[in-house]
């Protein structure tokens, strides 16, 4: 198949939850794509409202390293071949497109076979969860710098780097840690941070069903034990937490249900 045969990928961010907190840019490629291959953190209402109604949508998990997730070498493969069939094809993810994501992956995939690509950012997690609590990242008095960081069980962090993150006056954001909150705060109090040092989990932001959880690195073990958060949430630690209870203006509860409880499968395939 000739280069020109070949159609177009485009990887793009969807945002944090909320279907409004999407790019112009990204609308008018939903509007174009042919096949949409999505992430489970997209909320499906951006699909409803915007997508092709007659664009094949696969659905391809990741939901807590679970078999029945696509890997990412078969989410590779159907970029390629799509892409290869001149369709024009969007990779959809949550967040930001580049977020502690996979898509180096796809991207080298896509070089190897000679397919053109597009990326287009995406408001990331961190900046939907901690706009809508009201807790800036950075703010003057608080916080001069922040630092993006996973943690989950499959997570290595050398000494040296939990010494690093238990010294800095930045604030720190925890992507996956929710499920572990109680081993976060333990690696966290043992290197010296701060016990008294704030800590906010907030669950499904920017969305109907956003909650947000505030408590120091010390009561943390207290406060939510036998607590279970729903997916996503993230975990932000510093003293930028205390902006919440002044400026927390969004009410949750407003809008529509949570999103990686409706992602169901209509006129749509599923990749697992």
């Amino acid at each position: 198949m000739t280069n020109q045969l070949k159609g177009k990928v485009i990887l793009a961010g969807a945002g944090p939850g909320d279907a409004e907190l999407i790019t112009v840019k990204l609308q008018q490629r939903l509007a174009e794509a042919e096949v949409i291959i999505v992430d489970r953190l997209v909320n499906p209402e951006i699909i409803d409202l915007y997508a092709k109604p007659d664009a094949l949508v696969l659905m391809t998990g990741k939901k807590g390293y679970s078999e029945g997730s696509a890997s990412q070498e078969d989410i590779n493969k159907l970029l390629v071949a799509h892409a290869q069939n001149g369709k024009i094809v969007l990779r959809l993810k949550g967040g930001d497109v580049a977020f502690f994501s996979n898509v180096l992956d796809e991207l080298l995939s896509l070089s190897e076979a000679g397919i053109s690509y597009e990326i287009i950012p995406g408001i990331s997690a961190a900046s939907g969860a901690s706009a809508y609590a009201g807790i800036p990242l950075t703010a003057r008095g608080y916080a001069k710098g922040v630092q993006f960081v996973t943690f989950n069980p499959s997570s290595f962090h050398s000494r040296d780097k939990w010494k690093c993150w238990a010294t800095t006056n930045d604030t720190l954001v925890f992507y996956m840690a929710a499920g572990n909150i109680n081993a976060l705060t333990e690696l966290l109090l043992r290197h010296s941070k701060r016990p008294s040092t704030p800590l906010a989990v907030i669950e499904q932001a920017t969305t109907g069903f956003q909650k947000v959880h505030i408590t120091t690195l010390n009561d943390c073990s207290a406060d939510f034990a036998g607590k279970t958060f729903s997916s996503p949430s993230l975990v932000i630690v510093g003293d930028v937490v205390k902006l919440h209870e002044k400026f927390n203006w969004y009410e949750a509860g407003k809008t529509g249900s949570v999103f990686n409880e409706l992602i169901t499968v209509q006129q749509q395939s599923t990749v697992c």
